[in-house]
């Protein structure tokens, strides 16, 4: 396929991002950056939500993990249903209630200014290293098929692409990304189902038959009842739980959106709407993984699992059609969870950090300041990609983004001891216990799997006797981040005392 014909549809795309983006961000100021001055449409937030949560790590990376994995992801997605009540019927409420405009504000209130600066590093920390990751594969997806061919550096197209992102972001914020993320949710949910369609039909079958074959080859799985197991099924739903409440109920980039509704009720519509979607849209991806390994086993093809998807799109099999698809469905995945990042990031830190909204001057000083942090997140997502590239192994993410996960346990402690207790903390100490339960949480997570750890590391870490008469053969999975905060809530305990009811505040 010609990559200068693919490369033309991603300019094309990126003029239509563009054109949108001036369209909305006119008269904006810096409550539409941070809030969508509180009048965003409740269904456009839920259906863009949907590319935000799913990005285009889980477009490559769900249906390859299909075949060694079978459906079990899907626990995970029962799960977050779970999760998504909690978000919508205590943690919406909350944050209405109190006006919040950054959701670590609530902390502050609560606790003290080190609460809210813990909640604000750890939520930035999780989401530069997580939402870099994901920039990074698609970027070399992107590169190998497209820019390499026409001769383009991977630094130019990196810089390329967050200049590009920084074009449409800057002046509206929130109030641009909600109309982008739908125009680029409805790219990427309508390649995902023109590619099913295409790929069944090309192998002469249709759904029910696609499935059989599914089920024969064991793919269709849902359910492990294997205890010991990772993916063990009470494992991945109740991580998926907690996985849904701390990276979309805790998470500045998710709520930035939900909280720009006018009214409680629209925004738990807009959540529960997104739910349901959200579980539908991630069966098609499971079910796309066991299409493409029934074809890829048709036709002999063998190669690595996150390069599935793109090594059959992008073939000579299907005479481009679904390989422009499948660009602009991937572009499409990967720019919502990119832009949402880089606006929440500068909203946090503008408000978390610098206290933007807090101090005096004019609404032109202050939007000069959230310029120069905007503009300075996105350098920092430019030296990150180019370390993922020094790095230059793609199985190196997969350690990045567990880590990225484990630093959302001090968010999950802290705003659950605020809401479930009316204790009081002892402020200096705050730090302390959320420093020290993600590392707690990451040692049992290495001493449960160093085998997984050695081959991440390429080292030898000589935990396998220990890990066996300690955990004899129990590996933990999802269940980490529901770890990590259990040992943020016992050490927030531990330096608690009893709080006055007259100055708590909690759900």
């Amino acid at each position: 396929m010609s990559p200068l014909l693919l490369f033309s549809f991603v300019i094309g795309y990126f003029l239509l991002l563009l054109g949108v983006a001036y369209l909305t961000s006119r008269n904006s100021n810096n409550e539409s950056f941070f809030i969508g001055n509180r009048n965003s449409n409740w269904m456009l937030v839920a259906f863009g939500m949907i590319g935000t949560s799913l990005s285009g790590v889980t477009f490559v990376s769900v249906p390859g993990g299909v075949g060694s994995g079978n459906f079990f992801y899907f626990q995970v997605v029962l799960g977050y249903l779970l999760g998504y009540l909690v978000i919508a019927f205590v943690l919406i409420p909350l944050y209405y209630r109190m006006n919040l405009t950054s959701i670590y504000t609530y902390l502050e209130k609560r606790f003290g200014i080190n609460a809210h600066k813990a909640g604000a590093f750890f939520f930035i920390l999780s989401r530069v290293v997580g939402a870099t990751a994901r920039l990074y594969l698609v970027i070399s997806i992107l590169q190998l098929f497209i820019f390499d061919k026409l001769g383009i550096p991977f630094e130019v197209t990196a810089l390329v692409i967050l200049v590009l992102i920084l074009l449409y972001t800057f002046e509206g914020g929130v109030k641009t990304i909600i109309y982008t993320d739908t125009l680029q949710t409805t790219g990427m949910l309508l390649g995902l189902v023109v590619c099913i369609i295409v790929i069944i039909r090309s192998m002469g079958l249709d759904f029910g038959s696609t499935l059989s074959l599914m089920q024969e080859k064991g793919y269709t799985r849902v359910f492990n009842t294997d205890i010991k197991a990772g993916s063990f099924f009470l494992k991945h739903i109740l991580g998926g739980m907690f996985i849904a409440i701390a990276m979309t109920g805790l998470d500045q980039e998710m709520m930035q959106k939900n909280i720009s509704v006018k009214t409680i009720r629209d925004s738990q519509k807009n959540i529960m709407s997104f739910t349901a979607v959200l579980m539908v849209v991630n069966f098609l991806f499971l079910f796309l993984g066991g299409i493409l390994y029934l074809y890829a086993s048709a036709n002999n093809i063998k190669v690595a699992p996150d390069d599935l998807f793109p090594t059959i799109a992008l073939s000579d099999a299907f005479s481009g059609t679904i390989g422009i698809i499948f660009i602009i469905a991937l572009i499409s995945a990967l720019f919502p969870s990119v832009d949402g990042a880089i606006t929440s990031l500068t909203s946090c830190f503008c408000i978390d950090i610098l206290g933007i909204h807090k101090k005096e001057g004019t609404e032109k000083e202050k939007k000069r300041t959230r310029l120069k942090v905007h503009f300075s997140f996105a350098a920092v997502f430019f030296l990150m990609v180019l370390i993922f590239k020094a790095i230059n192994d793609k199985l190196i993410i997969d350690f990045i983004l567990k880590f990225a996960g484990v630093t959302y346990g001090p968010l999950l402690g802290l705003f659950s001891f605020g809401i479930l207790t009316r204790r009081q903390l002892n402020d200096k100490l705050i730090w302390t216990v959320c420093i020290t339960a993600p590392a707690l949480a990451l040692g049992l997570d290495m001493l449960s799997s160093p085998e997984w750890y050695e081959k991440k590391l390429h080292v030898s870490l000589g935990l396998g006797s220990l890990s066996e008469s300690i955990f004899h053969g129990y590996k933990i999975g999802n269940e980490l981040i529901l770890i990590n905060g259990l040992l943020t809530f016992a050490g927030l305990w531990l330096i608690s005392k009893k709080g006055d009811s007259k100055t708590t505040v909690s759900a």
